[in-house]
């Protein structure tokens, strides 16, 4: 005889077969994440750097001086003799008194005149230095070729005027702060420097080489 199930059993049946059901991959991938933005988010972006104060400047370095300062030049300090300058130059010195002179120059083998580059010795003894080339700074930074405002910006306060001697220009002194010494610039008319000197008073002075 054939049995059959009646028709509340099948309906049993199939109402546990759902509710025993285990979710698949494919279910989990299509539910929502509860902790997942609704929007999209901006990348996350470095801290823009504040602006360079414009009232902060780096200072300019002071003008390279060389060898060039208010008590010598190099190695050679002024009232030396003329055998310790020699000795503490160290090279090639062209130069020699004339007859009953007791001022004269001598300068490095390499100058081809003494206007060049020249040491001024008076009575055996270093008293100046002085050139007419742009090659060479002044202490302080000063030399051939700037004018009489570059002068004063680089000396303010310091500068003692004084008429030239033979023509429309200027004499422009600046004294050493630590003693008597000084720098003596001279101008054409136009306030150009054309020469500079350094040395001890009177020497630092004189207009006409030894005089």
């Amino acid at each position: 005889m054939k049995f059959t199930l009646p028709a509340f059993a099948l309906l049993t049946l199939a109402l546990s077969a759902c509710g025993d059901r285990t979710p698949t991959t494919d279910d989990a991938a299509t539910s929502p994440v509860a902790d997942q933005p609704v929007t999209d988010m901006p990348p996350a972006t470095a801290p823009t750097p504040p602006a360079p104060d414009p009232m902060q400047t780096t200072p300019q370095p002071a003008a390279d001086s060389g060898d060039s300062r208010f008590d010598g030049y190099g190695d050679l300090r002024f009232g030396m003799s003329a055998e310790e300058a020699r000795k503490a130059w160290g090279g090639e010195l062209n130069g020699a008194p004339g007859q009953a002179e007791t001022c004269y120059f001598l300068s490095p083998k390499w100058v081809q005149v003494p206007a060049e580059f020249a040491f001024m010795l008076e009575n055996d003894k270093f008293v100046r230095y002085s050139t007419e080339s742009s090659k060479y700074v002044a202490p302080g930074g000063g030399k051939v070729g700037m004018s009489t405002d570059e002068i004063k910006a680089l000396y303010p306060g310091r500068i003692e005027e004084q008429p030239h001697k033979y023509s429309d220009g200027k004499y422009l002194r600046i004294k050493d702060t630590a003693g008597s010494n000084a720098i003596l610039f001279e101008t054409d008319a136009g306030g150009t420097v054309e020469e500079w000197r350094v040395g001890v008073p009177p020497q630092v002075d004189y207009v006409e080489g030894c005089s």
